[in-house]
């Protein structure tokens, strides 16, 4: 109950902030005399319902275009909404689609879903996080983590590295997501990117030699560290952040820092192929890659990390400038994620 007060007032609160990011548009008449400037837009969404719906509810409420947002579950983020757009590649349905991870938007893509789009809010991004054809921007970033339990683990011995958890100390104590959704998919894809297959094959032998605990989502994986069910886990900066604002016993830890570095996944937008509403599918990618948006997500419990220079970041998270980022392809990763997936369902048993 408490949950759902806090999501109303949120939704109210994004609702006022954001007025200054969006201003309404008229409508306009394409060469063909059709209105160009639909009332309406469809989104697919990957990033938590609620840190993402607040969000497009006030670009509804403040441009008069209706929102039509389709959200993916946790258990398949963000593959159902991925999987959803290639099969609707012959007769769109969406107009935007809003990735919490990097891997389904070039999957996307490299099979000609996406259509190219570069919005005048993205001149203040980095160049690493777009794409240079347009295909997607990146923005608001999260940190893959290491969480652990206060209660049950000190600072001093907190895991500092992913191969960490395949030590025999933390036997039947480490849980993970499902590697084959979501950012925990990323993540795995980046590592073997990253380290090769050797290693990274020998990596999760002993992770699951060590009695690793498979789970549906990154928020299970923090809710059973919280509980004591596990010791320490792989997850999500909003996830924990979840946790360490109810006060529960987890703290987390910037994995590799003084190694291969810090896996960062930036949210990324990109308007879909020949979708019903074009100007209206730029004008909602327009609005998300604003700083304002980037502040308001900063400031939630999402506690992401702003990529436009000047916007102030998230309590809880170390400013991006401190945190060394693994040094990584995007690309590459997101070619490797289907030949990992396969990789991975016999050495751990999926």
């Amino acid at each position: 109950m408490r949950r759902w007060i806090q999501h109303v007032v949120v939704v109210a609160f994004f609702a006022v902030l954001v007025s200054a990011a969006c201003t309404q548009q008229p409508a306009t008449t394409g060469s063909n005399g059709a209105n160009t400037t639909a009332r309406e837009v469809t989104v697919y969404v990957s990033t938590d319902r609620v840190f993402s719906e607040p969000i497009l509810r006030a670009y509804e409420q403040q441009s008069g275009v209706r929102v039509n947002a389709v959200y993916d579950t946790e258990e398949t983020k963000s593959t159902g909404l991925a999987n959803k757009l290639l099969a609707e590649k012959n007769r769109p349905q969406a107009d935007v689609f809003w990735s919490n991870e990097p891997v389904r938007t070039l999957v996307l893509k490299r099979n000609g879903v996406l259509a190219p789009y570069k919005s005048p809010n993205a001149e203040g991004i980095p160049a690493t996080f777009k794409d240079p054809e347009g295909y997607w921007t990146g923005f608001s970033a999260r940190s893959r983590v290491i969480v652990y339990n206060t209660n049950l683990v000190k600072l001093d011995e907190a895991p500092k590295s992913i191969f960490d958890l395949a030590d025999p100390k933390w036997k039947d104590q480490v849980a993970i997501a499902d590697p084959r959704f979501g950012s925990t998919s990323f993540h795995v894809a980046a590592l073997y990117a990253e380290v090769g297959d050797e290693r990274a094959d020998e990596f999760f032998r002993k992770l699951k030699t060590n009695g690793v605990k498979i789970v549906p989502g990154n928020s299970v994986v923090r809710d059973m560290v919280a509980r004591g069910e596990a010791k320490v886990g792989l997850t999500d900066t909003d996830d924990v952040n979840v946790a360490l604002e109810d006060k529960r016993p987890v703290a987390m830890v910037f994995p590799d820092r003084d190694g291969m570095g810090v896996p960062i996944m930036p949210n990324m937008v990109s308007l879909v192929a020949n979708g019903p509403h074009l100007e209206a599918g730029k004008k909602l990618i327009d609005y998300l890659l604003s700083p304002e948006v980037e502040r308001l997500l900063a400031q939630s419990e999402a506690v992401q990390i702003p990529l436009h220079s000047g916007v102030e970041g998230p309590k809880n998270i170390p400013p991006l400038s401190s945190i060394k980022p693994m040094t990584l392809d995007y690309s590459k990763a997101a070619d490797r994620v289907e030949d990992v997936t396969k990789r991975l369902q016999p050495i751990l048993g999926l």
